[in-house]
């Protein structure tokens, strides 16, 4: 058996490359939208790729099945359970509980294991050459390392109301399936840590059956369902607002993209004109570069691995919008963009000179330090805006400070005072760099960024309240 586990780092999200080495055939399990990955070791080991399956309908990013199935002639083995709204509405092979994927020497028994949704399953591998004892799980969103998948997404990110309880219930009894299964086998998760798909995730890419029964919160309510679901259920992460458009695109048949796009460089008189148009600009350099001049109106996104997420909350589907980038980083940013579906990219400048050489100034941020910051926490004339998410401030915030999600300024730009000096700041800055740009983009003027944020606050000795 040829095995690689494939893993991107922008949505610590992961995939699989499972071989036949004597077939010469190979299945795909939870493929990236940017197939070339998995062409290339198909072509270094003189394999066939002949089997594409996915673990559920995906929220958080755009499969790659029909891409890689377009390129190859490979079938797709999707998963028929779920009932009613959560089938797959193009054509494919259907898997329910216990069917079986053959590949060369190798089988994937289906076991059907919703919560998460209702139509996830996961994958036991049998190496048969080797023994007739399954000795892998493929969990999707299940089960990860330390953790299991959530089931809210469906009703905060979808906005199908009266899912998540359900969901929860599902999962516990999942949940005793897998613990039903063998201590050995090893547990090959969609999710690694950073993933919005879970509260706690760990940084391992792998675990075990028996691990997860010792160390997973979840195998700790043996018998009580409803302190699980109460578990479960608090404190998760707020999900990306593009993961409603993952659901359904993932679903629905919808047009392919079996290459990495190029992006247009822009001249100074088209990025203007673009400008003068209203289309949005992303500026992907490091938050200290754009704090030194800005171009006004744009957004400091970081060309990091949060670039995909972040700009998922900014962007809508059906706007063009154009980045700020040095073009030795733009394959690279444009497969993270093509990742979750943000494909309408208008252009590209490599340099935000291009502002000053059309006759126009740059803007620059107001940076504080800590010690700024701890003197103005003491001025009643000023607001503090925390830009983390709510469980994140409630484990501990500066005194005064007020809880306003980056993700979702945008829509509570009423909560940000116009009258008074306002404050901003997260965990390490990136946060605050974006959002100081919206504001900014958004006519706010008295506007400061903390950039060393909660953490250096706590690093300095300095006080903070818990609301947990």
């Amino acid at each position: 058996m040829y095995f690689q586990h494939v893993y991107d780092k922008s949505l610590a999200q992961a995939s699989y490359f499972i071989g036949c080495q004597k077939a010469g055939v190979a299945i795909v399990i939870d493929p990236k939208r940017d197939v070339d990955t998995y062409l290339e070791i198909a072509r270094q080991n003189n394999m066939k790729i002949t089997h594409i399956t996915e673990t559920h309908i995906h929220a958080d990013f755009l499969t790659g099945s029909r891409e890689l199935a377009k390129l190859t002639g490979a079938d797709m083995y999707l998963s028929d359970e779920g009932g009613e709204g959560w089938l797959y509405e193009f054509p494919h092979i259907g898997l329910n509980d216990g069917s079986v994927i053959k590949v060369g020497n190798l089988s994937l028994k289906v076991l059907h294991t919703p919560g998460h949704t209702p139509e996830s399953i996961s994958f036991l591998l049998t190496d048969h050459p080797a023994s007739n004892e399954p000795v892998m799980l493929f969990t999707g969103d299940f089960v990860f390392v330390g953790d299991i998948g959530r089931p809210d997404l469906l009703e905060k990110a979808a906005g199908i109301s009266g899912t998540k309880e359900a969901g929860a219930k599902e999962m516990y009894k999942s949940i005793a399936k897998f613990n039903a299964l063998p201590d050995y086998i090893q547990v090959w998760p969609g999710h690694g840590a950073g993933s919005a798909c879970g509260k706690a995730l760990g940084a391992v890419p792998s675990t075990t059956v028996g691990y997860e029964k010792v160390r997973n919160w979840a195998f700790q309510y043996p018998t009580d369902e409803k302190g699980f679901v109460k578990y479960l259920l608090e404190d998760q992460p707020e999900p990306p607002k593009y993961f409603a458009m993952m659901k359904k695109l993932n679903k629905v048949d919808r047009p392919l993209l079996t290459e990495v796009p190029k992006i247009k460089k822009l001249s100074n008189k088209e990025f203007k004109s673009a400008l003068d148009k209203g289309i949005k600009l992303l500026d992907t350099r490091v938050k200290t570069e754009f704090s030194e001049g800005f171009i006004p109106g744009s957004i400091n996104i970081q060309g990091n691995n949060s670039f995909a997420t972040w700009a998922g909350w900014m962007v809508k589907y059906d706007e063009p919008f154009m980045l700020v980038a040095d073009e030795s980083q733009l394959d690279d940013l444009m497969r993270k963009l093509m990742r979750i579906g943000l494909d309408n990219v208008y252009g590209f400048i490599d340099t935000v000179n291009v502002w000053i050489e059309l006759g126009n100034t740059l803007e620059t941020t107001k940076v504080i330090s800590v010690n700024e910051l701890d003197t103005l926490v003491k001025n009643n004339g000023i607001q503090i805006v925390d830009l983390r998410g709510e469980s994140e401030y409630k484990s501990g915030h500066i005194s005064k400070a007020d809880n306003v999600f980056v993700g979702t300024l945008q829509e509570n730009l009423n909560k940000i005072s116009k009258d008074k000096t306002t404050v901003l700041y997260c965990q390490s800055g990136d946060r605050t760099a974006i959002g100081y740009s919206l504001l900014a983009r958004n006519g706010f003027k008295n506007i400061i960024n903390y950039s060393g944020g909660i953490n250096e606050w706590v690093n300095m000795g300095l006080p903070i309240i818990s609301e947990n």
